[in-house]
Parts: C-alpha cells; structure tokens; sequence
C-alpha cells in the first residue's frame, strides 16, 4: 500500500510501478486504488483481482506438482496456540503415522496466520480468531466453550460473575492479534469496556505462563476449556457475554483445492 516501497521491493523504479497499475486498470477497465486523502486504499475491484491472483498462485504450484506426478502428501497447516498446542495433536499423530505423509505445523496468532496464508505459505489454517469470510473459504471445525479461569479458592470459582466484579480484578490476556483476545475485546466492547477498564491488565503470549499466573492467584483469565481441561488446579466461572460457545474455522483460498487437503487431514 505504497509505491515507493513496492518499487524497492521489486527493484523497479516507483514510475515503473505506476505505469504496471495503470495497465492492468486499462485492461480490466476499472479503478484498483484511489486516495482518501493522502491514504491509499483497495476498491472492491483490486480486491477481487487480489483474491483470484493469490489463488492462480496456489494453483499453478499445484499444477507443477501434478504435471511430475508428484503426489502432495506434505501439508502446511496454522493454528493458532489454543488449536495447536490443545486440540490438533491427535489429528496430527494420526495423519503422519502414515509412512508417505509429512507437515509442517505453524502456531501463531490469527493476524499472522492469516499473512502466511496470503502469502502462500500455508495450505489452511485452524484458527478461533476473528477473520474477512468473504474472502476466504471456510468451513466450522467444531465449537469450544469461552470460559473465565481463576485459581480453586478464587471468589469467582463455580459461579456467575458480574461485570462490575470482574472490573476489580488483574486480567492476565493474550497479546493483540491472537483469537483468545479478539474474542475478549469484541465482547467487552459491546459492553462498553476493553482490556483497560480492569484493575491491572497483564499481556502475557504464553498459556503456561498465564496458567501459573492463575494458579498463584495473581489474576484471572478467559481462555477455550481445552487449555486447562479437567485440572483441578483452576477454579472456573461464568461471566456472560464474555464466556460461552465459540466455534474453531478451517480457513483457506477461495477457488482452490486446500479444503480436500483439510478434509484429508482431519479424517486421516
């Protein structure tokens, strides 16, 4: 989203560039960017173009590939840390037990993810976060409860909480851009709150750190039921709108082959 930094990118000079826009907005005969002042933005043309062009990509490797008679038996899947360190290692264990089968797994936040993606990079992601699913494919891969956690003797262990009484409280989240947070903010703001609004916001990346935290009653936290399953260690509370069933998605290109591969993973 700016010309002089394609141009270094491409090695080109910035006219260069212009003149390569300007050609394909004379052969497609529509705008791709326009200024909003001194911002440069998308039209909904350059975004279609976009979302074919990063699947012609996906496709032409495919076509290489298919062309040598080369099977396509490695995957290359993200997750973000919930999914992929809690609820993809037997899916894994089962796909690569196969003596053909590779993978590279790639755990990360949602926003990266979703780069990697576009980059073609990875073939498909399981993610919990927020995304555009108008310009991916997708499809649910199954609901988890959003559950607050606190340590066994917490006040808040086994009941309801209010959002008044949550407000006193450490709250110990992920970083921006992973899914566990998006999920937080969006419902705290529809509550007219974010982070902030607690007694002592802690941004910690690490579940296990988060875990111990916890566990030492230094504050609370709201992470997916599978990050601490049945250890006694946590006390767990309701605090709705915050908690509740939310659904894990299997993300990839439009108009390509990468849901096959997923279905081919899931069912082994």
């Amino acid at each position: 989203m700016n010309y002089h930094a394609a141009a270094a990118q491409l090695h080109l000079t910035q006219p260069a560039v212009t003149k390569q826009i300007q050609a394909l907005e004379a052969q497609y005969q529509t705008r791709l960017f326009q200024y909003d002042g001194k911002r440069l933005s998308k039209t909904d043309a350059c975004q279609i173009l976009e979302q074919y062009a990063r699947s012609i990509q996906y496709n032409y490797e495919e076509m290489e590939q298919a062309i040598t008679g080369r099977k396509r038996f490695h995957l290359r899947i993200g997750a973000t840390k919930t999914i992929g360190d809690y609820v993809l290692p037997d899916s894994i264990a089962q796909y690569v037990s196969a003596p053909d089968h590779e993978m590279t797994l790639i755990v990360d936040n949602t926003s990266r993810l979703l780069s990697m993606l576009d980059a073609n990079e990875l073939d498909f992601l399981v993610v919990e976060g927020l995304f555009d699913k108008k310009r991916y494919d997708w499809h649910t891969f199954r609901t988890e409860p959003f559950i607050g956690i606190c340590a066994p003797d917490h006040p808040f262990s086994g009941r309801a909480v209010s959002m008044e009484e949550l407000l006193k409280e450490t709250l110990i989240v992920r970083e921006p851009g992973s899914g566990t947070r998006d999920i937080l903010e969006r419902h705290l703001n529809l509550c007219g709150y974010g982070p902030n609004a607690f007694c002592k916001p802690l941004t910690i990346s690490s579940f296990s750190v988060i875990r111990e935290l916890v566990k030492k009653q230094l504050g609370i936290s709201f992470l997916y039921q599978s990050v601490v399953g049945d250890d006694p260690a946590f006390g767990r509370f309701q605090a709705p709108p915050l908690t509740g069933e939310h659904a894990f998605y299997v993300v990839y290109l439009k108009h390509t082959h990468a849901g096959q591969y997923a279905h081919a993973f899931f069912s082994g």
